[in-house]
C-alpha cells in the first residue's frame, strides 16, 4: 500500500478540530474503495456531472482475463459524464468501463445513452432500476448514477445561489432555495434530520412549513 493511499484512507484524523472516527484496533487493510465527484460548469451554459469509481486490493492477486493484477492497480474503474442543463435535463451521457475483472464488462456502457432526454428529478432511483437493473445495466455505474443526482443538485443550486450573491439577492448559503410553487412544501423539507419540518432550520427558512413537535 503506497504512503498516499494509507493516508487518503485514514477515516480517523481530525481535520481542523471537526469530528473523526474513533481510532481502531490493531488491523490490516483488505480493500480500498474510492468515490469521486465533480460538477462543472462549462462555457456552452450546460453543466458537466462526473463520477468515477474505483476497486483496488493492497496486495497483488490473480484474474481470469487479465492474469496478475498488481498491487493498488484497480480491479474497478468506472468512469461517467452526465452533460445537464439549468432544469436538470440530460443532454449527453459518456458512461466508460476503464478497468474490470470480465472482458465483457465494458459492453454495456453504450445502454446508458438512454438517459439522455430525462431529468435528474424525483423519481430518478426508480427510473435507474426499471433502464438498468439487474443484466440490463453494470451495479456500479448504476450506484454512481444514484450518487450523482445529488451532486447535481449541489452544482446547480449553488450554481444559482452564487448568481442570486453576485447580483445583491441572497447572503449567505444555506439548504436548496429554488422556490416551489406557491403553498407547496418544497421537497428537501423532512428528507433529512436537519432539514426536519420541526426543526430550527425550516423555521428560521421556511416559517410557513414549520410544523410544532408533538
Amino acid at each position: 500500500m503506497t504512503a498516499s493511499r494509507e493516508a487518503a484512507a485514514d477515516f480517523t484524523r481530525a481535520e481542523h478540530g471537526r469530528p473523526a472516527l474513533s481510532p481502531p484496533v490493531e488491523r490490516e487493510v483488505q480493500h480500498f474503495r474510492d468515490f469521486q465527484f465533480a460538477g462543472y460548469r462549462r462555457a456552452d451554459g450546460l453543466f458537466d456531472v462526473e463520477g468515477r469509481m474505483t476497486d483496488r486490493k493492497p496486495y497483488a492477486f490473480p484474474n481470469e482475463w487479465r492474469g496478475i493484477v498488481p498491487v493498488d492497480d484497480p480491479l474497478h474503474d468506472m468512469r461517467i459524464r452526465l452533460t445537464l442543463d439549468e432544469h436538470f435535463l440530460i443532454h449527453d451521457v459518456e458512461v466508460v468501463t476503464t478497468a474490470s475483472p470480465y472482458e465483457i464488462c465494458g459492453a454495456i456502457t453504450p445502454s446508458f445513452a438512454a438517459l439522455k432526454g430525462h431529468h435528474i428529478s424525483k423519481g430518478w432511483t426508480r427510473l435507474l432500476s426499471e433502464k438498468f437493473g439487474g443484466h440490463h445495466g453494470c451495479v456500479h455505474h448504476v450506484e454512481m448514477l444514484r450518487a450523482m443526482a445529488t451532486v447535481a443538485f449541489q452544482t446547480l443550486y449553488g450554481w444559482k445561489e452564487r448568481q442570486k450573491r453576485e447580483a445583491g439577492l441572497s447572503q449567505a448559503d444555506g439548504p436548496p432555495a429554488e422556490a416551489p410553487a406557491p403553498g407547496k412544501k418544497p421537497g428537501f423539507i423532512d428528507s433529512c434530520h436537519a432539514l426536519a419540518s420541526d426543526g430550527e432550520i425550516v423555521k428560521s427558512h421556511w416559517p410557513e412549513f414549520y410544523r410544532e413537535r408533538e
